[in-house]
């Protein structure tokens, strides 16, 4: 039996066990999420992984994607990427390789870290027929298939897979034009393939047959959002919605057949859109788990898009997005480097924790009363083992020493809180 299907039964497994204590809750809450499809656990009947569960209820988690490119292929970096995102504090990782020796680089990615992998097999099947027939437009329904269950038995705990583009959609997207264009690279070669094969997307014609894969290798779906808005000026459109009413009702299909689902959402959506997206998905979906790419709220800050998306990500969690993919500085310029890999997933982990406070003020917001606490007594150590990168803010401190120990040199001697504690008491 798959866990939804145990869960179903009543069952208490000993993954939801761990999910309950490591989010402070009781088992049995864990277990109703997983049975009602809210709550999903991402395991793998191949390899041992990090416990970690992703829903309502839950604290909000961070995805770092990492992978080599056609100009950029060292397998040796992408694992030290992947080994600095899960130090970074990563609670998953998607590997999204489109260069080199696919399952090679995966395993040996997989091989490296405790976290649960995720991939698009899409990529490979496209660009393994690029290779061998000179066009991704010739790649086989069977190639596309044979990519998923590949993959799946290499480990790979959950994939994004484009089950909601079909021709209807299509007709959404042509009907509708986009002042962006189309950014998901796997929405351009699925809507490319069936253009020129006028055909049906196979993932949406053979869903079955693709959860039948999904279950046996115990593989969660998250519905890739191959209609994704690539600027502002195109979020919430027709396209995007349509995709999402195809995915939610697929969901479902998925969840009843004891398949765990995530379903992906935008990455380009303005702040004012953000509630609606995360709403509408929720209800649509049966408040299935939401992962959100981002998002980023404005288009005009490459270099920074790490913080522009710490924005949209916080908003989102707040309304209930439970899933956020990471976003770096090197955001539509480069191949990420190590150093973007780990400011990413840092800046989204600020940004989960600030939409939990909101989500959650009881449980998440303890952590930064202990914070004002340790300030308001100038209690320094307290202060560094409490900070999210406590390491970071010792190195800051520490480059520029104060003469008082007790204080920094924004202040020197003149430290409102070391005044205050001198002449009177505030303590709470």
């Amino acid at each position: 039996m798959t866990i939804v299907e145990d869960a179903q039964k009543g069952i208490i497994t000993e993954e939801m066990k761990i999910v309950a204590k490591d989010e402070g809750l009781d088992p049995e809450f864990i277990r109703r999420g997983v049975a009602a499809g809210r709550i999903v656990i991402p395991t793998s009947p191949y390899r041992q992984v990090k416990i970690c569960g992703i829903g309502e209820g839950l604290r909000t988690k961070v995805n770092a994607s990492i992978g080599v490119s056609s100009d950029i292929v060292d397998a040796d970096m992408e694992v030290k990427k992947a080994q600095a995102a899960e130090a970074a504090g990563a609670d998953t990782l998607m590997e999204l390789g489109t260069g080199g020796d696919f399952l090679a680089i995966r395993k040996k990615v997989i091989d490296s870290i405790s976290l649960s992998v995720g991939s698009v097999p899409l990529y490979q099947a496209f660009i393994e027929a690029a290779r061998k027939y000179g066009s991704i437009v010739d790649m086989t329904e069977d190639e596309l298939f044979k990519a998923t269950e590949d993959q799946a038995k290499l480990g790979t705990n959950f994939m994004a897979i484009h089950t909601g583009i079909n021709n209807i959609t299509m007709d959404r997207l042509k009907a509708h034009g986009r002042y962006g264009g189309l950014c998901s690279r796997g929405g351009a070669f699925m809507t490319s393939w069936m253009l020129h094969n006028e055909k049906e997307n196979p993932l949406y014609a053979n869903f079955d047959y693709l959860v039948e894969i999904l279950k046996e290798h115990e593989v969660v779906l998250s519905t890739g959002n191959g209609m994704r808005a690539g600027a502002v000026h195109d979020a919430t459109d027709r396209a995007q919605i349509q995709e999402l009413i195809i995915n939610s009702e697929l969901a479902d299909r998925a969840h009843k057949q004891g398949v765990q689902v995530i379903v992906e959402g935008p990455g380009h959506v303005p702040l004012d859109q953000i509630g609606t997206n995360v709403k509408l998905m929720k209800e649509m979906s049966g408040h299935k788990p939401f992962y959100m790419l981002g998002p980023l709220v404005t288009d005009i800050a490459p270099g920074y898009d790490h913080i522009v998306t710490a924005i949209g990500a916080s908003v989102s969690a707040s309304y209930g997005c439970d899933f956020l993919c990471y976003v770096t500085p090197a955001e539509h310029l480069a191949l990420p480097n190590l150093e973007d890999v780990i400011t990413g997933v840092k800046t989204s982990k600020i940004a989960a924790h600030v939409g939990d406070m909101v989500k959650y003020p009881d449980r998440a917001r303890e952590q930064d009363l202990a914070m004002g606490r340790a300030r308001r007594d100038l209690d320094w150590q307290k202060m560094y083992s409490l900070a999210i990168d406590p390491e970071h803010a010792k190195e800051v401190r520490n480059s520029r020493a104060p003469e008082d120990s007790d204080a920094c040199t924004m202040c020197g001697n003149f430290c409102a809180l070391k005044i205050v504690n001198q002449n009177y008491n505030l303590a709470k």
